[in-house]
């Protein structure tokens, strides 16, 4: 009987240190400066995703022609701009023509991506990108 008693003070004082453990480690904080907060996630959810809404997503003007598709996006060293590079002309890859469009010139409009004032024969005609080797 002893030994049961025993047992069962001890399983119980374990039980209750591992619960204390638990609640203790749920309300931690992150420490440091990492991350972001609850409200800015929540900001963010109402973003632009860059792989979900923009890449490889056609680029349309005013009229609805398809001008290009966006390849990529690049945002420069000092992360003071953004820019897209699309793709006009080709197929499978071949014979197509990447260029550099500002982000900020890019609009969202019944969920497509309007390139105001873009024609085909006017983005086939801006000078090539290529990426740095």
């Amino acid at each position: 009987m002893k030994f049961y008693c025993k047992s069962v003070v001890a399983a119980m004082i374990l039980s209750l240190s591992l619960a204390a453990g638990a609640a203790v480690a749920q309300t931690t904080p992150v420490v440091g400066t990492i991350g972001i907060t609850p409200d800015e996630v929540k900001v963010l959810a109402k973003g632009w995703s860059i792989k979900k809404d923009i890449l490889s997503k056609d680029v349309y003007n005013e009229a609805s022609e398809k001008v290009g598709v966006i390849e990529d996006i690049i945002v420069t060293p000092d992360k003071a701009l953004s820019y897209s590079i699309v793709s006009t002309g080709g197929f499978l890859g071949m014979a197509k023509h990447d260029v550099v469009i500002p982000v900020n010139q890019l609009k969202i409009q019944n969920k497509r991506i309007v390139l105001p004032g873009a024609t085909k024969e006017a983005v086939k005609a801006m000078p090539e990108f290529k990426y740095a080797e």
